[in-house]
C-alpha cells in the first residue's frame, strides 16, 4: 500500500485519481478551500490537508502532517491547475500572478517540501501533471502556456538532478478532459470530443503502478482529433 499525495484533489482529475486510489492506497488530497476539500475527502474516503499553495510555510506544514501520519510519501501528484486565456494585454495582472503561482510555483514548492523525505526513504515518484500546452505555443493563451513550459523545464531539469537517486519524476501531458476546468474560469468550451476522465486516470494509474526501479520520464495522452 502506497501513500499518494494529490494537489488539487477536490475536483476534476485530482478527485478522479483520489477516487481510483482510495481504499487501495493511503490517499491524501491537498486543497485550498477547506469546505470543498472536506466534502470531497468525505465523499471519496480519503484524508485532507488544507494549504494556501502560495505560502511555503503552509505547504511545508501540510507535507509534514502527511509524513507524521503515514511515515512517507510514496507518490506526489502535482495536479493543481488554473486556466487563463485571452490576449496578453487583456489578462489582469492578478490573474497572471495567480496562474503562474498555481500552475508553476506551487508545483515547485510542493516538490521541494516532499523531496527530502523521499530521498531519505530512498524511494518516491513525482508526477507533474502538465498539459499538451507544455509541448507547443498557441495564441491567446500565452500565460497558461508559459506556466506549463515552466513546469516542463522544471521536470526535465529535476530528472537530471535526481539521477542516481531512487526518486523518479514523470512529466504527464494530458489533453482536454471532461471536467469543470474551463467552466471554473468562466470559459465555455465544446467538450464533446474531450477525453473521459476514466481514460486519463488509467494513464496515471500506469505510471503509479510502474515498479519503483523503473522511470517514465514523460507520458502524453490526447484526443486523436488534434
Amino acid at each position: 500500500m502506497k501513500t499518494i499525495f494529490i494537489s488539487g484533489g477536490n475536483q476534476g482529475l485530482g478527485r478522479a485519481l483520489a477516487e481510483k486510489f482510495a481504499g487501495e492506497h493511503n490517499v491524501v488530497i491537498l486543497a485550498r478551500n477547506e469546505d470543498k476539500g472536506r466534502q470531497a475527502a468525505e465523499e471519496v474516503g480519503c484524508d485532507l490537508v488544507v494549504a494556501d499553495v502560495s505560502d511555503y510555510t503552509q505547504i511545508q506544514a501540510a507535507v509534514d502532517s502527511v509524513i507524521q501520519k503515514y511515515g512517507a510519501i510514496d507518490c506526489l501528484i502535482n495536479n493543481a491547475g488554473l486556466w487563463i486565456q485571452g490576449a496578453l494585454e487583456d489578462n489582469d495582472p492578478e490573474q497572471v500572478s495567480a496562474a503562474m503561482n498555481v500552475n508553476a510555483t506551487a508545483t515547485i514548492l510542493l516538490t521541494r517540501a516532499c523531496l527530502p523525505y523521499m530521498k531519505k526513504a530512498q524511494k518516491g515518484r513525482i508526477i507533474n501533471v502538465i498539459s499538451q500546452s507544455g509541448f507547443y505555443g498557441k495564441g491567446e493563451r500565452s500565460v497558461y502556456t508559459a506556466s506549463k513550459w515552466a513546469i516542463a523545464g522544471f521536470t526535465k531539469s529535476l530528472q537530471m538532478e535526481l539521477t542516481g537517486t531512487a526518486v523518479t519524476v514523470c512529466g504527464f501531458y494530458p489533453g482536454s478532459m471532461k471536467t469543470e476546468f474551463f467552466a471554473n474560469a468562466g470559459v465555455e468550451k465544446d467538450s464533446s470530443k474531450f477525453m473521459e476522465l476514466s481514460e486519463v486516470v488509467r494513464a496515471v494509474e500506469f505510471i503509479v503502478d510502474t515498479p519503483d526501479h523503473l522511470s517514465i520520464p514523460e507520458l502524453g495522452i490526447k484526443p486523436a482529433y488534434y
